[in-house]
């Protein structure tokens, strides 16, 4: 129970990639399956700040399911993207923000997915095998959202986004992975919702040529001085991002966008857990961040 005279902080969850339910879920099981979403999300938040999770009011906002309400990307799955044309063009911008040597490029007219990903675990030291299927995954979900600017599946998944956050009215927003490009157009869509805080994990908002480009609103300026902006409704903006993310790159977000207050670089996970929702939420930088809203 929670304490008297004491309200349970109220957020919202944004996740990212690889948090499908699957297809064919019928909606009494995804109302469970967000809310053990939520719970695990609220578990790990407690954690970050030891307190108990009953001071979490936590909304987990779902998209997933909105990014396969078209036509499936075809090629993601292929070794070398190469049936995909936009994601040939996400996996080469990466692959130059990421430094990967030139030698992996040479002699390939696309980008061939194994040297990508046995190259990233060898910069990252991480398993070569899973880092493949998370990448396939990864560029799935992310060219379903920014395959164009007005495609059902963006319009869809910022819509719940903001009607999640509408209805919940959060003192907090918290956003991981590609949660946080879906967060940041929600909130400038809307510009009446009006959290307290946006905290965006792992961020992939300012990677150059694949996504920092293509976001809506577009950033100011005259390219190479493009500038995003912190959403209008948004009070605070607080980033954090692993130096060992190879998926939060660049990881310093306020070098490309105007109004963050805080933009931390800290390790959180290891190995594999790299880009793990729950190292970020449990950090003990993400305690030292929500810990103020808690009267802590």
């Amino acid at each position: 129970m929670n304490s008297p005279g004491i309200d349970p902080l109220r957020v919202v969850a944004v996740h990212g990639v690889g948090n499908s339910f699957g297809t064919d879920v019928t909606e009494t099981r995804l109302e469970e399956l967000r809310a053990l979403k939520a719970s695990a999300w609220t578990r790990e938040l407690a954690l970050s700040v030891g307190i108990t999770p009953s001071r979490f009011d936590l909304d987990f906002a779902y998209y997933a399911d909105k990014l396969v309400t078209g036509p499936e990307a075809q090629g993601i799955d292929d070794d070398d993207f190469s049936d995909d044309p936009l994601a040939q063009e996400l996996a080469a911008a990466w692959a130059q923000e990421l430094g990967v040597a030139t030698e992996v490029m040479q002699g390939h007219a696309t980008v061939p997915l194994r040297e990508l990903s046995s190259w990233i675990a060898r910069k990252f030291d991480l398993a070569e095998g899973p880092l493949r299927v998370f990448i396939q995954i990864l560029f799935r979900e992310v060219v379903a959202y920014l395959r164009a600017e007005d495609c059902t599946e963006r319009l869809a998944a910022r819509a719940e986004v903001a009607k999640r956050i509408e209805q919940h009215q959060p003192q907090i927003v918290i956003a991981h992975s590609l949660g946080s490009v879906v967060a940041y157009e929600a909130l400038h869509a809307v510009p009446d919702l009006e959290p307290q805080l946006f905290l965006t994990l792992a961020s992939p908002l300012a990677l150059p040529r694949a996504v920092f480009e293509r976001l809506i609103p577009r950033p100011n300026g005259v390219a190479p001085a493009l500038r995003g902006a912190r959403p209008p409704g948004v009070q605070r903006w607080v980033n954090i991002a692993d130096p060992g993310d190879p998926v939060a790159i660049p990881p310093r977000l306020s070098s490309y966008f105007d109004g963050i207050a805080l933009d931390h670089t800290t390790v959180v996970g290891f190995l594999f857990d790299f880009h793990n929702a729950a190292n970020y939420l449990r950090s003990s930088t993400t305690g030292a961040t929500i810990a103020p809203y808690l009267d802590l």
